[in-house]
């Protein structure tokens, strides 16, 4: 769906049945190249590569991967990139969850049982490539740690808004042209409504509505939840009505 000039949300269903999910993706584009944020489970790289197709975003070079936290269904697709893309490309991440993306330590909600469950279900291509990237690395996967209140230089500017409490290294990303606000995983949106944050997937749930008070001061016009897509509707009393709540 585009959200604006250069600003595109992906709608990618992953798995079927009671397992099915649907996650949005995000690409900002120029005429020169474009990037990602979030790359979906492992072996999501061909599917975004699809919808992005889809969308009629030219096949470009891959600038840059910004990832908004550790959790599997974000950093899961890296390595398909990694793999697949011919130049080299910046992989951005807030510096408190990089060591478990680089994986120097364990990723907080991805423990031996589940890896257990999930990895044996992959093609064995993508398993070898995500177990090398994640569990055996033998170099970094982040090239660039991102710091609270730095503006990237993607899409006229999109400022990194640090967000501990889903995990210690959750960010938001705030496009200031299109006044939209990319949200990771720090709220989620049903029927169009913003909601806080997943108990069940959120470690330190205080911290993490506590966090939602940092949004307040910016002029919102859309919200993208990575689980749930789009917000518009008085998006700016919902986050604030979400924070108070801490």
């Amino acid at each position: 769906m585009r959200i604006a000039e250069g600003l595109e949300m992906l709608e990618l269903t992953l798995g079927q049945g009671e397992r099915a999910m649907t996650i949005h993706p995000v690409v900002l584009y120029d005429e020169n190249a474009w990037v990602l944020i979030d790359t979906g489970m492992p072996g999501s790289e061909g599917l975004i590569r699809a919808l992005v197709k889809q969308a009629g975003i030219p096949e470009l070079p891959l600038q840059a991967i910004v990832l908004t936290h550790q959790d599997i269904d974000h950093i899961g697709g890296l390595p398909g990139f990694q793999a697949s893309e011919p130049s080299p490309f910046e992989v951005y991440a807030h510096a408190d969850d990089r060591e478990a993306i680089d994986g120097k330590t364990p990723m907080i909600k991805f423990g031996p049982e589940r890896a257990s469950m999930l990895l044996p279900s992959l093609p064995d291509a993508v398993r070898i490539s995500f177990e090398n990237a994640f569990l055996h690395p033998t170099k970094p996967n982040v090239t660039r740690a991102m710091a609270d209140g730095e503006t990237l230089p993607f899409g006229g500017g999109l400022t990194v808004i640090h967000t501990p409490g889903h995990t210690p290294g959750h960010v938001c990303l705030y496009h200031h042209a299109s006044k939209t606000l990319i949200a990771g995983d720090a709220m989620v949106a049903v029927g169009g409504e913003l909601q806080g944050p997943r108990p069940q997937m959120t470690p330190e749930l205080e911290q993490a509505y506590a966090s939602l008070g940092k949004l307040k001061a910016l002029d919102i016009e859309t919200v993208i939840c990575y689980h749930g897509g789009l917000a518009r509707e008085n998006v700016n009393a919902s986050i604030e009505k979400l924070a108070d709540r801490s």
